[in-house]
């Protein structure tokens, strides 16, 4: 398993839970506001003997891990590794761009998953072009209707970016996920790590508008990181 860092104290990574975040190296998608660029290709830098020493320091004072990335479904280890993680008794969340339905369906199906977070980079007609990968569109929707449908705790996300993202854009999000757990937006941040620089946050304004459109069919949409 590729690994590429840890933080070990989140209170905003895992809803309700204080955790800490594992960064898995490797992703299938290449969004140009990518703020993680470095995990895409990286080298390794922590061993899972690494993670678990800490995880076995910290049960009683975390009770929840999250994976993110990268994509973490890329690995064939991330089931066993959560199973793992299980095992010492911490909740766990997975963070996804949802191009994997059947390896989520399996995490979910066994039990190895608390919580799933799906980002959703735009409308279906602007998929390919900020995922910066063709043909995936049709698993992504698969696994909206998986977590849709399903028992599992989730949230679907999109990192509104001023050039890439139109209010028009969350008419067709809004119809997509209509009646979702929870929806958020979120605000774009250049981390310097970013795949294509030069891209900006939307404005508060234009986040607004994009939020009453997508809440006038899922409720619980939010704004977050503004």
């Amino acid at each position: 398993m590729r690994i590429g860092g840890l933080q070990k104290l989140t209170l905003l990574d895992f809803p309700g839970h204080v955790a800490c975040t594992v960064f898995l190296q490797g992703c299938n998608f290449r969004c140009p506001f990518c703020h993680n660029t470095s995990l895409i290709l990286g080298t390794d830098t922590l061993s899972e003997d690494e993670i678990f020493r800490f995880l076995n320091t910290r049960q009683g004072l975390l009770d929840g891990v999250a994976i993110t990335g990268g994509e973490p479904l890329l690995s064939a280890e991330l089931p066993d590794f959560l199973r793992k993680i299980k095992a010492l008794g911490y909740q766990t969340k997975v963070d996804t761009n949802g191009s994997f339905p059947e390896k989520l369906r399996q995490l979910i199906d066994e039990g190895l998953v608390d919580y799933v977070a799906m980002d959703i980079k735009n409308s279906p007609e602007k998929y390919a072009a900020t995922a910066g990968a063709d043909g995936m569109l049709g698993a992504v929707r698969r696994s909206v209707e998986i977590l849709l449908n399903g028992s599992v705790s989730y949230e679907f996300r999109t990192t509104v970016v001023d050039e890439l993202h139109e209010p028009s854009d969350f008419e067709a999000i809004g119809t997509w996920l209509a009646g979702a757990q929870h929806y958020y937006l979120q605000g774009f941040v250049d981390s310097g790590d970013i795949l294509r620089p030069g891209l900006h946050a939307a404005s508060k304004e234009k986040m607004e508008r994009c939020l009453a459109i997508a809440g006038q069919y899922i409720p619980t949409s939010q704004i977050r990181g503004l």
